[in-house]
């Protein structure tokens, strides 16, 4: 059976002079008692911005950690440059617009013109404004050239924009997301990006929060599932290469039906069970869905089974291996009260295998802090999975880090795999690694994701806790116009990559 399923848990919530700790003693066969993993906040004062909305964490100055971005109702985009571990504001000097720009609820990293640096796309939330792309010069500023490559994409009310391969041709292409129109698919021809799929397929007039692109069916390019709102169905657009079908209504991923004030709102892709399939959760406004992936071409929804399924209104969600147990765990963001008086309304899914997910967060909890976005990363490179959460409409609000204080032989217990195109550039977004022990065992899969928490595409490593510090087999398999393709790395030793990830390059 699998690791998740052999387990037996023992979990409490406890605060002491940290903000907030997560105590969690896990038993599993093949090791002794997991450590008990704490978070506490990191530099309060400066992250503690009113109007918070999109957080996206990518090495833009291509140092070896992670730099974060986020998205102000004031216009600005803070850029934190991350000096080991250390947060500082150095968005205004690298040329980020700043107060008085338009405001941009989603961000996204990616390296569209294949230079060696992440660029970073902000989309416009008033129909009136323009997309932004802030090409990264050499990690010394940024200028926006959305203009010069046709995205600036008019009469949009943007949400969620991926950076992905659609077409296997080996650059980036661009969907944007519109809560109030049209969605829209960009091919990249050569630097500059030509709409294709108007006013069919991937271009769905649904009101469009969340989009995220995975290979549903193991054809070897990305699937596009769509959460939609104000009532409309959700749908699941499946690549056929020169065109797109909507097979959500056969697969049963439409969501429920729905009063014109309920919706997705967003979508988090990842194995929580650790089958080698990947499953889907989406955040509702109403009740919230996990869409188990039977590994035959059909889902099943297990929300409520499973503990995960809350009537609510929930915006951002993330999966991630919170206490390197090896299985992935589950941020959501909600938030609850009536407009203009929210309040957060968070839950930290732990996962117990077969046991379902025990929310840990208390209504009084420090972490309870978040009303959109939510990334689950390494930013410190010490092997544990942070929290990093914003708050858009709080009467303080902010955008919050807690650092996930792990100890350290358990934060040993951990390997971040860096996936990246031949050229070493962060390109593979939709790609899958999957993690096999010595004797062939399966023991977790992780996506490089192409957009989620809310309205984000970070450009990171994948993150996976190991029960043990034992070799591991390290499987990427990329998308590619020849079907998938499987590179291995074989006998990697996680802690030789204790504090840097373990980089896989696309093979030519």
């Amino acid at each position: 059976m699998l690791i998740a399923l052999r387990r037996a848990f023992t979990c409490a919530l406890s605060f002491g002079s940290l903000l907030a700790a997560l105590s969690c003693a896990k038993t599993p066969t093949d090791h002794a008692p997991a450590p008990r993993p704490a978070f506490q906040s990191v530099q309060p004062a400066l992250l503690a911005v009113a109007n918070s909305f999109s957080n996206a964490w990518g090495d833009y100055d291509n140092d070896g950690d992670l730099d974060l971005a986020v998205s102000l109702g004031s216009g600005e985009v803070r850029l934190y440059r991350n000096d080991r571990g250390v947060l500082v504001n150095v968005g205004a000097g690298l040329v980020m617009p700043q107060a008085g720009s338009h405001e941009l609820r989603g961000l996204s990293w990616g390296d569209y013109d294949g230079d060696g640096f992440i660029d970073l796309l902000g989309g416009a939330t008033a129909r009136e404004k323009l997309t932004v792309v802030l090409h990264n010069e050499g990690g010394r500023r940024f200028v926006d050239v959305a203009p010069a490559l046709g995205l600036t994409i008019p009469n949009r009310s943007a949400r969620q924009t991926n950076w992905i391969d659609y077409d296997n041709d080996g650059d980036l292409d661009v969907y944007a997301t519109d809560r109030a129109g049209a969605n829209s698919l960009y091919r990249n021809e050569g630097g500059r990006f030509a709409r294709v799929f108007a006013n069919t397929g991937p271009s769905d007039t649904r009101p469009t929060v969340g989009a995220c692109w995975f290979d549903v069916d193991r054809d070897g390019d990305l699937d596009l599932f769509l959460a939609n709102q104000s009532g409309a169905a959700d749908a699941l657009w499946r690549n056929d290469g020169n065109q797109f079908t909507d097979v959500a209504p056969t697969l049963g991923l439409t969501g429920p039906p729905r009063a014109a004030d309920q919706g997705g709102v967003g979508c988090a892709v990842g194995d929580y069970d650790n089958d080698g399939d990947l499953d889907l959760f989406i955040p509702n406004y109403g009740r919230n869905q996990l869409y188990r992936n039977n590994g035959n071409g059909s889902f099943t929804d297990v929300a409520q089974a499973l503990g995960v399924g809350a009537d609510n209104h929930a915006v951002g969600a993330d999966w991630g291996d919170i206490d390197n147990d090896g299985d992935l765990d589950l941020s959501v963001i909600a938030y609850e009260g009536a407009s203009g008086a929210q309040r957060p309304s968070n839950a930290l899914f732990r996962n117990d295998g077969a046991a379902g997910f025990v929310n840990v967060l208390t209504k009084d909890s420090p972490l309870n802090a978040a009303d959109h976005s939510v990334q689950l990363v390494d930013f410190d490179n010490d092997g544990a999975l942070d929290l990093t959460v914003t708050d858009g409409y709080g009467p303080v609000g902010g955008h919050f880090v807690f650092r996930n204080l792990m100890p350290e032989p358990a934060r040993r217990r951990s390997l971040s795999v860096l996936v990246l195109d031949a050229d070493g550039r962060q390109t593979r977004f939709g790609a899958e690694v999957r993690l096999f022990d010595g004797s062939g065992q399966l023991l977790a899969t992780r996506l490089v994701v192409a957009g989620g928490g809310y309205n984000t595409q970070r450009a990171a490593p994948v993150h996976f806790g190991l029960a043990t510090s034992a070799p591991v087999r390290v499987e990427v398999t990329f998308m590619s116009a020849r079907g998938r393709i499987t590179q291995t790395v074989a006998r990697v030793r996680p802690s030789e990559y204790a504090g840097r990830a373990l980089e896989v390059r696309e093979s030519r």
